[in-house]
């Protein structure tokens, strides 16, 4: 098939490139207007408005978690049984997850407005603070299904060979963000309900381009009539399960250092904790678009069987980490003073504070592509067990352990030490865990 033609190319670092650079492009891109967000808000509004962005984290995490677990064990699913040859089963089971995506989302909206406000009031706020997270969390969750369709479109777009329209859609809708932050906070005056209003409008584009491009028949992945097959729902679940896992420990993490530093700091600490994952999420995307990029041609070879292939795939992936980690730690401690001082003057607190946790931090950017690349790379084998266990580990485990014990020893550095300690821990669980299994995939 036409459309198949990138799985049967040589594997070569240029083919590669092709097929992933588009989604890298995509997730920077992503990531960039994320921290626009973050800087209309900070300097239009002020820093305790971009504290209240970062409080409001959790649960929007918990809102995304089961459409990322959806979206990535669904992508690696379907794309094993194109590589099996069974491409109108695959269009069914596709179909069928969308719909269930809808139903959770809508169910997802309903639960946030009911825990919100009591989640808030459990927090010590001041009253300030309080106000901004219930007015953004309100906007937020007008676009949950939105927001879920739209995490489920740009992988399936990136596996129907369309990444370069999910490109396309990724940037036009961070430009509609961008527009609409400037209008709707700064002309016609909403505060931070208009930053959230801008962000749904933006992740909507996605969802909007993708109702139209799967309705089309010549697309290699399309809606079709949906077959409920709840092995099929059961396997999505368990692929995906450690990207969802991810997405929920972030949330619980985030949630660990914002009470860490508010003991600590105060909400300055919290605001200098939202500029620091700013960072770290925008470095961090090279990675995540790299990995989706190259998952459905992971699962593509497995499906297969085609062993050459993916050990070739899997040995210039790992070159490829190592490259941009070193280069982005050079740019990170480079940079770290002109980044922090886009969010925060100077002669505020916060920046001082962020200058110091970006420094720290950024030790962590030497471990954490190889550790999204080895949870991603076992989803895409349809080993979810695997993946959640990396995932798990890393994002909540090795975190917890140094969450609560760095931070006694070394006060608030010892909060900016976690991340580097605890990636570096999960690095050697993800080493173990490709060596163990190297011999059964055959990569």
């Amino acid at each position: 098939m036409e459309n198949q033609n990138v799985y049967l190319k040589p594997v070569t670092l240029k083919n590669i490139l092709k097929f992933a650079v588009p989604t890298i492009a995509m997730t920077v891109f992503m990531s960039f207007y994320t921290m626009v967000d973050g800087l209309f808000v900070s300097n239009l509004i002020g820093t305790n408005a971009l504290s209240a962005i970062n409080l409001t984290a959790p649960i929007i995490q918990l809102v995304t978690a089961i459409s990322t677990m959806f979206a990535t064990g669904g992508s690696a699913v379907i794309m094993k049984k194109m590589g099996e040859q069974k491409s109108e089963e695959a269009k069914e089971d596709f179909t069928f997850l969308i719909l269930v995506n809808v139903l959770v989302g809508m169910i997802m909206c309903g639960l946030g407005y009911l825990v919100m406000d009591s989640v808030f009031a459990g927090m010590n706020l001041s009253a300030d603070v309080e106000k901004y997270c219930v007015e953004y969390l309100s906007c937020y969750l007008l676009f949950t299904v939105p927001i879920l369709l739209m995490n489920n479109f740009t992988l399936y777009m990136i596996a129907s060979e369309k990444a370069t329209l999910s490109l396309v859609c990724s940037v036009a809708g961070g430009v509609l963000n961008m527009v609409l932050d400037y209008v709707f906070i700064a002309g016609f005056h909403m505060g931070i309900s208009g930053a959230a209003i801008a962000t749904g409008l933006g992740y909507s584009v996605t969802a909007i381009v993708g109702l139209f491009v799967f309705s089309k028949k010549k697309s290699l992945l399309h809606f079709k009539r949906p077959v409920f097959r709840f092995k099929v729902l059961v396997n999505a679940a368990t692929n995906g399960c450690s990207e969802m896992a991810t997405a929920l420990v972030t949330g619980i993490i985030t949630m660990m250092f914002n009470w860490t530093m508010l003991h600590y700091v105060g909400e300055n600490g919290v605001a200098a904790v939202t500029i620091i994952m700013y960072v770290l999420m925008f470095v961090s995307s090279l990675y995540t678009g790299y990995s989706y990029g190259v998952a459905p041609m992971v699962s593509f070879y497995y499906g297969e069987q085609n062993h050459q292939k993916l050990r070739k795939l899997v040995g210039i992936s790992l070159k490829v980490m190592a490259c941009i980690s070193v280069v982005t730690v050079i740019a990170s401690f480079l940079c770290t003073k002109p980044l922090v001082s886009i969010f925060a003057r100077p002669d505020n607190p916060v920046y001082s504070l962020a200058v110091t946790g970006n420094q720290i931090c950024t030790i962590a950017l030497f471990f954490i592509g190889f550790n999204i690349f080895a949870s991603g790379m076992f989803t895409a084998l349809s080993n979810g067990v695997v993946s959640a266990v990396l995932a798990f580990s890393r994002s909540f485990v090795f975190m917890l352990i140094t969450m609560m014990v760095l931070p006694i020893v070394l006060g608030v550095n010892g909060i900016w030490l976690a991340t580097p300690v605890a990636e570096l821990m999960a690095l050697a669980l993800s080493i173990c865990m490709f060596l163990k299994y190297k011999k059964k995939y055959g990569y």
